[in-house]
């Protein structure tokens, strides 16, 4: 059965809901950071949360994901053996702490300094050490107990300046970012989260191009989780020709209202119209003069059957409390168990 995976703040996973709790397989706490050269969180109000999660569904996985877009330290802590022995022992201390799962590594991204973080030539290679280091750092504690994962970016600049092949080996699962795949940086309108490409689009960024990238890299499909968005990418000052899809906006796609907020205000209201790209298998509002991008149950459905036709680990999202009709979680599960 394929993982559904949710990254839960730490200020919500105290509300997570009972029946969606026993729908998640893996819950990534965000977020933890390396600050000063050593890895950081103190979240003792978050303890009684986890155990009531556990109680919930004692079958659940929970994981501490580390860093997040901003969220530098990486590159100067995994430089030398001492920094990488440092992180893995203090996030085996965390994970004991707080009695936890595992390590999720969400370092964005090793040799880039886009996020205005450290950046080094050398991290393509100390990336591989610092996993290695964390993982041998699980295995020599409690052999086979502790989970290590990451979050990677979802296309090729990722794969560029990372050794995947022989990261993989320290790793659970590699979970994709398919979204955020336009919108913070360009201005042409189009979407953030698709399965595939349309082929009028400028920018082929998808999730299907994702997977083919991370397989070439050295990724099996069984050790590949893909992404999904409760929140949507927006832009403004849109040309009212193609209902706005793969037009020059005026803006850059900015992070635009969570999933609960279009079913309330803007999905096929207040002069919103849905429509649904069935090549690239999403959705998009338009209102004339406004873009938004997003995933719903219809591309959420693509998705699944599309992790279970080429056998993937499978589907996590970002992030919980976006969703507040409390539905896709659920709908999730139950598409995954199909």
């Amino acid at each position: 059965m394929a993982l559904l995976i949710e990254y839960v703040s730490e200020k919500a996973i105290g509300d997570v809901w009972e029946e969606e709790a026993r729908c998640m397989d893996v819950v990534n706490i965000a977020f933890g950071h390396v600050v000063n050269g050593r890895v950081t969180w103190n979240c003792p109000e978050c303890k009684e949360g986890l155990r009531r999660l556990r109680s919930i569904h004692p079958g659940i996985k929970i994981l501490l994901s580390i860093g997040g877009w901003g969220s530098g330290g990486f590159s100067e802590i995994a430089f030398t053996q001492e920094g990488r022995t440092q992180f893995a022992r203090d996030s085996l201390a965390l994970v004991e702490e707080y009695g936890l799962d595992g390590i999720d590594i969400d370092w964005e991204y090793p040799g880039i300094a886009a996020a205005g973080i450290g950046a080094d030539k050398a991290d393509k290679e100390n990336f591989t050490l610092l996993l290695k280091t964390l993982r041998e750092a699980f295995e020599d504690r409690q052999p086979g107990r502790y989970m290590l994962t990451i979050a990677a970016g979802g296309d090729s600049y990722y794969v560029r300046n990372t050794q995947m092949e022989e990261a993989v080996k320290y790793l659970d699962y590699v979970q994709i970012m398919t979204y955020d795949l336009r919108g913070g940086f360009q201005t042409l309108t189009g979407h953030h989260t698709s399965l595939y490409a349309d082929r009028d689009d400028l920018f082929d960024a998808s999730v299907d191009k994702a997977v083919k990238i991370y397989k070439e890299a050295g990724v099996p499909a069984e050790k590949i989780v893909i992404g999904a968005a409760f929140y949507s990418r927006k832009w403004e000052h849109v040309p009212d020709y193609n209902h706005g899809l793969c037009q020059q906006a005026q803006t850059i796609g900015g992070y635009g209202e969570e999933y609960g907020g279009l079913v309330e205000k803007y999905i096929n209201k207040n002069g919103f119209v849905r429509y649904w790209d069935d090549e690239a298998k999403a959705p998009w509002l338009f209102n004339g003069s406004v873009f938004i991008s997003y995933d719903d149950e219809q591309s959420l459905a693509c998705k699944i059957s599309y992790l279970k036709e080429n056998g993937l680990a499978g589907i996590m999202c970002w992030e919980y409390i976006g969703d507040a009709t409390h539905t896709l979680t659920a709908f999730m599960r139950k598409e995954l168990e199909r």
